[in-house]
């Protein structure tokens, strides 16, 4: 990051790179100061995480076949659409 803000689409675009620890001390100290300020992004980002933590409670076992299949096009298809930098 080159400025010392975040907006909320770029917040978007890095809780999983935050998530991961993949940040920069000073990057991370930015993202948390734009949690800090927006009350949207910080309950986007409690969502993203209650989604995480849920689902990595999930066996394989527990989920439907066809379900299943359904969430790996939906996936699939979604990284698709995204715009290449």
């Amino acid at each position: 990051m080159s400025r010392e803000y975040l907006t909320c689409r770029e917040m978007v675009e890095l809780v999983t790179e935050y998530l991961e620890g993949a940040m920069s001390p000073r990057d991370h100290a930015i993202f948390e100061a734009h949690l800090a300020v927006c009350p949207g992004c910080s309950a986007y980002f409690e969502q993203m995480r209650q989604t995480i933590r849920l689902a990595g409670k999930l066996t394989e076992e527990s989920i439907d076949p066809q379900a299943r299949d359904t969430l790996l096009s939906v996936f699939r298809n979604w990284k698709r659409a995204e715009p290449n930098p």
